[in-house]
Parts: structure tokens; sequence; C-alpha cells
């Protein structure tokens, strides 16, 4: 259920009314009751997008006049017919008052088809279906009144209704709406017993009178399992509660639903029966005369007792008992409502804002009238008031209801609280709000709390709280504000914040301002924290909610317009935001700034929720400003000594609210130009400087809290060192070093996924850089020798250890090392990153170091500079930007696969913008330094990757290189084509070009292959979409090739160039699955495409021969079946070339008939099959049926000396010479 249902827009001069549906608090926010006599507003229903009309109704007219030429024997289209009005009604479930004026005529139309005799019995069924969606809808309480109730209309429904099947699972709508129709149709105003007429049969039997007939169809509807029962319970209340009936047949019909109560058992049939009777009590006790009902009432209450349902595990069950008993509460008390209630008068809001407009004080002197005429009639009234002594057992079952486990059962529970509340006297409705206000203990679970706010609601939205009484609610409801309980790894509390606002919005409808004026203050800072800093987007909407409502009915909010400005519906759904900045605006009113540091300090620092921990430390620092002294002096006084205490989740957040208070401190300082020891005296400076010694000496670094401590220490780091401390040569320093390298060694202990790896690892280096800027140089621009030459020497060594992650950490830590520390370092530090780059045997594996290794080179060349003519060990210059470059490149040819995929593309992708980022460097600086070589590789790469299957390394190599070619400040040099480049990818296409869509990508990435220096790389990249298994990227990069080609095909040339490349990729990438195979289901679309009909004729062309021999060197001892099937086509498109390589082929498709494994033999036999029927000049005609009659009858299944004489036959046949089996001594197999 949605946090609020209905919006309304609040300004300074007009603000509406409001409604509220929290989400846990108000399952079923239309079933509210408005209590006879209690004055107050209608509800406003207002949205953005809400409809106005029922604009469909034309088309829902012609949907149900169709119904009658619907032929109910085409299933399909009587479906395709309910579903679209399905559609249609679906539209108005949230504004069903439209259909209103519109139900008449559908439900006029719908019954004309029941009641014309001609309509089949599927058609009429299919009515009843349109029907109940229109029920459904609208609900069946305001639809009823629209059916036909005339004396006519009783024996047609009765005979339908005997006509059904209960037990037809089909047809179950008919039987509901026929039961609604009849609990109309007994209304008539007469006695039934004339409708009965002779009650004699001809055969002198006895006829059953209609109202036995329907109290039988009643009772039998009563316990069947579907929906009918629910409308049978409607009937038994409309039925059973009319005089004539009343006084023939209700003790009857009470004993036999009591009856049936007390034998149902635990049964799924039971449990269906205790339903239907539970349902037709309620709704007997509820429309019935109290009168009539008083007598029965003791008896039901005992048989409930006894069947002992708030035991029940049947949700649904438990709430109907709940119904119950609120309802039989309500019969033992009199109908009349508690004079002793306070009324607030007028509630008009305009009349509050106009007052409140002219600054006028609100007139209570009607109020003060009508609360002490209240307590002069209140004495009499109760003294001769006698309450029965079942009351207390009522009452005692529904405050136990309360505390259920579900929430629809503790909502109708508080409802029954308000209701059986609203008719006692004074001191009992005070002892039921004790009783109430006993739920708040701590020793009470979350669903007690949540059910006392649900019942403090409905008090006070009755009048039944009285003012006396909010001195003890109000604190209460302050503490479920922020009731949060942790249950294992999260919390329960959800539920309470909700309801605690829905209380909160209750009070502000209920309640004169004067009344509420001394917890103004108290309520508006807690709904705005719980607004702001709440974990759960529904609370904080909810509490927005309560806020507007209370602005709008109390009008003494401080700022309220202001802060509902910024803190509005929308607003509070990110949490970031709300956090970070609707915080900091609203800590600006003096109203709220305390109270909003206050819960950052005590309640949420220590929350359970890591991100809600972090976030408020963010938050406090942006907070300091407002009160930088309480922040020094107490804030950081409470914070540290818990810092290094027993609980984790308290420990991890104050270290972290330390470090960005300390942080904030000093900006403030350095702002007003003092020394940040002004805000921190040496005492604070000294337990700062003791957390890290107190964590480590108490081992709290290890297992599962390192995991949150080191990340949080780290930061802590960081936020001393850039607030400049004075710890410089203080032996803290190196500690802190210690837990740097530490972590960044064993990163692999303390996380799992890849976001918890990262997170650790900027923590980690950012302290790291932080550390270096102002604790490791002698003067600024120049390190500490020893301390440069340790942390170095030790980084690069830690480099090759046989964790990944560990590489992953110290290649990162270099990288972040500042110029400083890299001085006279350079070529140490980027010999030991490149060494982490390359693939060997033994870490083949590690593609996340070698990616985090070609991150850091990047960000080391960024860090140096760039000086053409520079020493190699301080700059980047030209001794080493080859060196640099050349690795770049190799990492582009990472396609490293293990179980995790094609992890070489993280390496890939790394490359690419480091790259792209070192060019962009040399071409800002020293662009000489770009040679013409390095330029054509890394275009050449980047084109072939832009032309590749994966969508999101295509996209990011697309990108990557539009940027270079479109890079004009200044442009890169030496790019080859850049013209041509230029006219193919014009520069609108930067922003525009989805790489991530084979469709966009590869048409204009193919048109490279026109471009002599992109050509292999281009069909290089090509070669593995094509042959590739995503649907639309084969389609689409198959499409681009064969046009391409379509446009060549008669250029001997260029063919020739085309074909040479192909022949030269084979060649280089023989026996490279991840090429090869794609390359041969390529070559398989070109032949079968006819892309090389210009050679075909050609008998001494090289092309054909060359592949032969390529593929037969690829297959040869291969048991790889994709590869074998593949090549298996590639030698039957081969037979279309002309000359003496035809026999070579059959040879081959020959060879492959006796190969070990059957699925090859079944392909090649259905293959040459195929080729044959196509290709009918390959064999003399002759000859031709028998061969192509022995590869279709042959079993190529059987074994293998079998198939041998079979496929020995064909090349006896075809005059292709016979495979010759070679011994194991000649060391060959078949």
């Amino acid at each position: 259920m949605p946090a609020i249902r209905r919006r309304r827009r609040l300004s300074p001069l007009t603000i509406t009314d409001t409604d509220m549906a929290f989400s846990e608090s108000r399952p079923e926010a239309a079933e509210v009751e408005q209590d006879e006599g209690a004055g107050g507003e209608p509800d406003v229903i207002a949205k953005a997008n809400s409809l106005q009309a029922f604009t469909e109704s034309e088309e829902a007219r012609s949907l149900l006049a169709g119904l009658r030429t619907t032929v109910t024997t085409d299933q399909a289209a009587v479906e395709i017919r309910k579903q679209k009005f399905i559609v249609i009604m679906d539209k108005y479930q949230e504004q069903p008052h439209l259909l209103d004026p519109h139900l008449e005529w559908m439900l006029n139309m719908l019954l004309d088809i029941v009641r014309n005799e001609r309509s089949s019995s599927s058609l009429v069924h299919l009515a009843f279906k349109f029907l109940y969606l229109i029920t459904k809808v609208r609900g069946y309480k305001y639809f009823l009144r629209l059916f036909p109730h005339e004396v006519v209309d009783l024996q047609p429904v009765l005979n339908l209704l005997t006509q059904q099947d209960p037990k037809d699972c089909e047809t179950w709508e008919t039987r509901y709406i026929l039961l609604l129709w009849l609990s109309m149709t007994c209304l008539l105003p007469f006695d039934m017993a004339r409708l009965d007429g002779n009650t004699c049969t001809a055969q002198g039997q006895s006829k059953t009178s209609t109202m036995d007939q329907i109290l039988n169809i009643a009772k039998s509807y009563l316990t069947v399992s579907d929906k009918a029962r629910d409308a049978a319970a409607v009937l038994v209340s409309k039925f059973v509660t009319r005089p004539d009936v009343k006084e023939k047949r209700l003790p009857d019909f009470l004993d036999w639903t009591l009856t049936s109560l007390s034998k149902a058992d635990q049964t799924m049939e039971g449990m269906v029966v205790t339903d239907g009777m539970l349902q037709a009590l309620a709704q007997l006790f509820k429309h019935g005369k109290r009168d009539d009902f008083l007598p029965y009432a003791p008896m039901v209450l005992k048989c409930l007792d006894e069947r002992n349902i708030p035991d029940c595990n049947h949700t649904i069950l438990r709430k109907l008992g709940i119904k119950l008993i609120q309802r039989l509460g309500l019969t033992f008390l009199k109908p009349k409502i508690a004079k002793w209630r306070y009324q607030r008068g007028s509630r008009s809001l305009a009349l509050n804002l106009q007052m409140a407009g002219q600054n006028q004080p609100i007139n209570n002197i009607s109020i003060q009238r009508m609360v002490s005429k209240a307590d002069d009639d209140n004495d009499d009234d109760d003294d001769d008031y006698d309450i029965p002594g079942e009351i207390e057992n009522v009452i005692e079952q529904l405050l136990f209801g309360l505390k259920d486990k579900d929430t629809i059962v503790r909502w109708s529970a508080a409802k029954g609280v308000g209701r059986v509340t609203g008719r006692l006297p004074k001191e009992l409705a005070d002892d039921v709000v004790g009783s109430v206000l006993e739920c708040f203990s701590f020793q009470e679970t979350d669903t007690a709390w949540h059910g006392g706010c649900l019942a403090l609601a409905e008090l006070g939205r009755r009048g039944l709280l009285l003012p006396s009484r909010l001195p003890d609610v109000v604190p209460v409801i302050l503490k479920a504000l922020t009731f949060d309980e942790k249950r294992g790894a999260c919390s329960v509390g959800a539920n309470v914040r909700d309801a605690a606002c829905y209380v909160c919005w209750a009070f502000a409808r209920a309640y004169d301002p004067q009344e509420m004026k001394p917890f103004v203050n108290q309520i508006a800072s807690s709904l705005v924290i719980t607004a702001v800093f709440d974990r759960n987007v529904n609370c904080r909407r909810a509490a927005s909610a309560a806020f507007q409502e209370n602005v709008g009915r109390q009008g003494t909010f401080p700022h309220g317009i202001e802060i509902l400005t910024a803190a509005d519906y929308f607003a509070v759904g990110n949490r970031t935001k709300c956090f970070l900045n609707i915080s900091l605006y609203i800590v600006g009113f003096p109203e709220y700034t305390q109270p909003l540091i206050d819960h950052l300090i005590h309640k949420k620092f220590n929350h359970w929720d890591c991100a809600i921990r972090e976030l408020t430390a963010k938050t406090l620092h942006n907070l300091t400003p407002c009160s930088p002294e309480y922040m020094a002096n107490i804030a950081l006084t409470q914070l540290l000594p818990i810092a290094t205490g027993i609980d984790l989740n308290t420990r991890h957040g104050a270290v972290l609210a330390c470090a960005e208070i300390v942080n904030a401190l000093y900006k403030i300082a350095i702002e007003n130009n003092r020394p940040v020891t002004d805000y921190i005296n040496e005492n604070t400076l000294e337990s700062l400087k003791n957390i890290h010694r107190k964590l480590y000496n108490c081992q709290l670094y290890r297992g599962f809290g390192g995991a949150f401590m080191r990340p949080a220490v780290c930061c802590f780091i960081e936020k001393m060192s850039q607030s400049k401390m004075p710890l410089k040569n203080d032996s803290i320093i190196g500690e802190w070093q210690w837990l740097i390298d530490d972590s960044l060694k064993s990163i692999h202990h303390f996380t799992s996924t890849a976001k918890q790896k990262t997170k650790f690892q900027e923590a980690v280096i950012s302290a790291l850089t932080a550390l270096c800027n102002e604790y490791y140089q002698i003067v600024p621009g120049r390190a500490n020798p020893e301390i440069q030459n340790k942390i170095v020497d030790k980084y690069v060594s830690e480099l090759q250890r046989p964790e990944e992650m560990t590489r992953c950490g110290f290649s990162l830590a270099l990288g972040a090392l500042p110029k400083f520390m890299l001085n006279g370092k350079l070529h140490q530090v980027l010999e030991g990153l490149q060494r982490v780059t390359w693939v060997t045997v033994k870490d083949a594996t590690f593609a996340e170091a070698r990616r985090d290794a070609v991150k850091a080179i990047a960000q080391v060349c960024k860090t140096v500079g760039v000086n053409e003519e520079g020493p190699c060990d301080e700059v980047v210059c030209r001794g080493n930007v080859s060196q640099i470059y050349n690795t770049f490149l190799d990492c582009m040819n990472d396609y490293t696969t293990d179980s995790r995929g094609d992890i070489g593309a993280w390496v890939r992708e790394a490359a690419m913008t480091s790259l792209m980022e070192l060019t962009i460097l040399l071409v800002q600086t020293h662009r000489q330094l770009i040679t013409p070589e390095n330029c054509r590789q890394m275009m050449c790469y980047l084109a072939q990757l832009s032309a590749e299957k994966i969508d999101r390394f295509r996209a990011h190599a697309g990108s990557v290189f539009l940027q270079i070619l479109h890079f004009d400040n200044p442009a890169v040099p030496h790019i080859p084509h850049r013209e041509e480049l230029e006219s193919i990818f014009p520069r609108s296409e930067l922003e525009t070009l989805n790489w991530s869509a084979p469709s966009q990508a590869f048409p204009p990435i193919t048109k490279l292959l026109g471009l002599p220096a992109y050509q292999y790389r281009v069909l290089l990249g090509l070669t593995v979409s094509v042959g590739g298994l995503t649907e639309s990227t084969v389609r689409y990069s198959a499409q681009s090739l064969f046009d391409y080609l379509k446009t060549i095909r008669n250029d001997l040339e260029a063919m020739n160039k085309f074909c040479g490349t192909l022949i030269q990729i084979f060649k280089d990438n023989l026996l490279n699955d991840r090429v090869s195979i794609p390359l041969l289901k390529m070559l398989d679309q070109m032949l079968a495409n006819g892309c090389f009909d210009i050679f075909t004729a050609d008998e001494s062309h090289y092309y054909a021969k060359e592949l032969l021999s390529l593929c037969k060197v690829e297959i040869k001892k291969s048991k790889d079946v994709q590869k074998l099937r593949a090549s298996i086509s590639v030698f039957c498109g081969l037979i279309q070339f002309q000359g003496d390589i035809r026999k070579n082929i059959l040879f081959q498709l020959l060879f492959l008939l006796c190969y070990p494994f059957p699925i090859i033999r079944k392909t090649t036999a259905s293959q040459m099959y195929e080729m044959l029927l196509t290709y009918d000049d390959v064999i003399d005609a002759e000859i031709l049926d028998e061969v192509m009659a022995s590869l279709s009858d042959n079993n190529w299944d059987a074994d293998l000396p079998t198939v041998r004489a079979q496929r020995n036959h064909l090349c006896d046949l075809m005059g292709v010479p016979k495979p010759v089996i070679v011994t194991k001594q000649q060391q060959g197999v078949l």
C-alpha cells in the first residue's frame, strides 16, 4: 500500500485538506468511520495525475453491447474482450466514484443478458463475470443499491441460485453476484409468507417456504471456500434482521452458527466454516438492532471464548474474531454518544487560517462552554449507567488484539477500542486509555507499540482521549517516532514509527491549538527528525504529511511553511538528500538546531545500518558550523569514550563522527583565521590520537569487526591529516602507516564482494594520500628520503605477492602517491606496475590486479606530469613514453577467461581509459611525444574493440575512439585517415550515437573496412560479433558486413585485399578458439550469401585452397563439437569453388563421416545431402541418386566398422580416395 494515497499542495496562502494513508498503520483507509454527530470536513481527493471522468464509457458500452454477439465457444475472443474491460476498470481503482453516473446503464445492459431466456448459460456466466469486475472496483456496498429489488425479481434470482453448482470453480462470480442481488430482493416490505401461497404440493407434501429457501441457500454458501461466502454473510445480515424472519428464525439460525463454529476443526474445511460463521455473526451484530441481539450476546461471547480464536494461526480468522468481539461490546453497551468526550467544535480549516492570518487568538469560548456543559451532564449520565460484566472480557480481548502479530488484526482491534470506549463512562474510558498506554513498555514487542499507536490515534480522532491525558501520551508518541529495535542483521520498528506519524496526524485534526500548544515544539522537532533522518522512505513521507497536517490544522508549528517547502513528499524520498541537504536547511531555524544535532549524536551515529552511520557522520560535518562550540565541547566529549567501546556499531559510528566533526572544526578555524587548537584542546587531541592505539591493543582490527573498523579508522586518519593536526614527528604517524599497509596487504581477508573491496580500498588509499601530503614532506615538494624509500620499496615488492587483492591494493596505492613521493622513483614504480600487467600461467586469472595496475600507471603519469627532455626517473619523457604506450596496448589484447567469463574485458576497459588520459595529457603538454606508430596502434585497437560483441565494452571503446578523434584542444596528431573518420563519425555523433545498440554501432564501424590501416583490426572485431551467440549482435553485425561486401563484390582488387586480411586473421589465430570458432561461423555465412562469387570460377585462386588447409589444421584431432560442426558448414560452402579443390573438400567431408563422435557423423551426412541438392554439378548425375540415398538412409550412429564400410562405399562411388587408418606406431589415428 502506498505511503500516502492522496496528496495536497500546501502554500502560505492556501492550505487545503490533507489526508494520509500510512503504509502499515492504515491498511484499510476506506473503513475509517466518522462518529455520528462528530463535526468534521469531508476528505477532498486531489492528485496531480487524477482522472476527471469515466472517459472510456463509450468503449465500455461497446464491449458490453458486443457480449450478445460474442460466440462464447471462441475462448480467445471472450478473453480479449474481458481483458480489455479489466484494463478499463483497473484505471479507476483509486477513483471509483467516477463510475457512479455510469453504473446503472452498465448494470442494466448486463442484467438484460441474464434475464433474456435465449441467452446461453455460458453467456450468462460471462455477464456475471463482468458484473463482478464492476463490483470489485466500486465496492459491493454501493453497487448493491442499484440491483432491481421488486417482487418479481425474487423468484428468478432464487431459481438461478438453486441451479448453480457450488463446487464449480469457473462460475463463482455468478454465485457471488446472485447472492448480493438476493440480499437486496429479500428486503421486500411485507411478510415473506405472502409469497408462499399454498404451502402444500399436489401430492400432499409440505412445500418449503421462501423464507426457508433463502435461509438454506445462505447456510449452504456460508461454508463454501470461494468469495460467495462473503456475499452469503451479507445476505444473512440483510435477511435475518427482517422483522418476520427475526421473529421466527433468528434463535435457530444463531444456534446453527454457534454449533457449526464449535464443531469446526483445524483442517482447511474447518477454517472455511469458521470464517463463514464469524462473518455471518459479525454482520448480524453490526446491522441488527441491539434489543433483538442483546439476549444472545453472552452466549456468542462464551462460544468465542471456548473457540479461542486469538490463538488461531489464520490471520483472517483472528481479524474476524476481533470484529465480532467489538460488535458484541457495542451490543452490550447502550448506543449513545459519550457526553464527556472532547469536542473541538468548529474544525474549519479556512477559519483557522483566517484567524491565524489576522493574528487573532483563537476563540475557545464555545469550546469551553461545550466541555463545561459535558462536565455538568456527565455525573448524571454516569450514575444511571449500568455497565455489563462482559465488557471487561471484550475490552481485554481488544487490548490483546492490539498486540497481534498481523497488522490487519491490530488495526481492527484499534478501531474496536475506539468504538467501545466511546460508549463507556469517563472513569472506565480513562482506564482503557491507561491500559493502552501499557503497550508502550520497552518490555513489549514492536507489534504492541504499533497497536498502541493505532489505538491512540483512534481514541484521539473520536475525542475520547481527553486533553488531560496528553502529558502522558505525547512523550510516548515521541518515543514511538524513533522506535527502532535490532533483530539479528536488521531491525523492526518502521511500522511503529509510521503509526506514530498517524497519531500526530490524527491529533492535529482532533485538538484545539491551545490544547496542543505545550507540546508543539516537541512534536514539531520529532516529526522533522523523522521526516529527514528516518531510514525508511514510508516513514519519512508519513512524517512529512503529519507535519503538513499540523501546520495546516494547528498553525503553531515554527517555520512550518518554510520547512514544508523544503521537506515535501517528493523531497524526502531521497535519503541522501534528506541527510545532507534538507537537514542543513532546517537546522538553520534555531528551534530545530539542537534537537536535530542531539538526535544524530544519541540515536543515529550507532544505527545498525552502516549506510546510516556513514550518512550521520557526513551530516554532523555539515551541521557543525551551526553549533561549533557544542560539537567541540559536548559532542566530541561524548563520542570519544565510546569510539573504543565494545559494541561494533557504536564504535564504528563514533570513529566516523569524530573524524567528520574534527574536519569541520578545522574548516571553521580556517575561515576565522584561527588555529584548529582553539577548538580542539590538548586533552581532546590526545584522546583522538589514542583511538587507534586502544583499538589495536584490544585487537579490534581483527575478524568481522575489522571489515568496518579499518576503513573507519582510515577515514579518521584522512580527516586528521586534512585537518593539519600538530602531529608531525609523532609516533602515532608510524602507527597509522602500519594500519594502512596492513589493510592493503589483507584486503582479501575483510571483503567478499566487489563493492566492499572498492569501498575498502578507497578509504585506505585516501588515508595514505592525505597522510603523505601532510606529514611526509620535509619542505613543500620534497619527501623525507627515509620514509620515501621505505614506502616505495615496500609497495613495489608487495606487487608480486600471490594474493590478487593485495596486488590490487598496492597498485592503487602507488598510483595515489603524491608527486614528491615519486621523485627519483618513477622508473622503479612503472617497472613494478608493468610486471603486474603481464599475463603469466601462474596468475592468468588475476585480471583485477592487472586492471588496477593499468589504472595506477595512468594515475602516476598524471601525477608526475610530462617533460620531453626530463629525467626518466621523475617525469613522463621521451625515454619512457613508448614503454607506457606499449604496456597499455598489450593490455588491450587481454582476453583472459575463467568461470566468471571474459575477465580480460576489465583490463581492456581500463587500458582504453588510460590510453585516452595519457594521450590527452601528452597532447596538451608535449604532443611531439605521440609517435605515428603509437597513435596508429591505439586507434586500430580501439576500432577493433568498437566492433566486438559485448555491448558494455563496445560502448566504452566507441566512446573513447570518438573522444580521441574529435579532441581539439589541440587535436591529436597522426590519426590515420582522419578525414574519412570524421566523415563516417561526425562530431554530432559524439553524444548521440548509442554504441550499446548493435543496430546503431555496427553500420558505421563496418565502413572502416575500406580504410587499409583499420581493415585488419576491424575485421578481427567483427569476426567475434558475426560468429557470436547473441541474436541481435549477430544479426546487425552480419548485415553490416554483407552490406559492405556488396559494395566491393565486383572489385577484384578490393576483394583480394579483403580475403588476404581474412586469411591473415585465420593464420594469426589458429587454434585460438576465441577467434577461430566465430571465424568459421562467419565464413559459413559469407559462403552461403555468395560473398566470394567473384572467385568461384577461378580454379587456381589461392583463397579456397588457403581456407581449406587452414580449416584442416584447425580441426585436426579436435574434440570441440562446436568447432567441428562449424568446419563442416565451411567445407560444404567451399564446394562452390571449381577445380581439383572439390576432391580435397569431399575427402575431408568423407573423413568426417567416420569421426568418433556420432553427432559429427550425422551432421556431416545431413549437410552433404543438402550440399549435393544445392550444387548438382559436384558429382556425376548417374550416381547422384545412389549417393544421396546412401547419405539419407544409412544409420550414421552405428558402430565405426559398419559406418566405415558405408563411407568407403561412398568413396568408391564418388571417386574419392579412401582415408587410411594410421597405426599407433605411426603416431596417428583415423
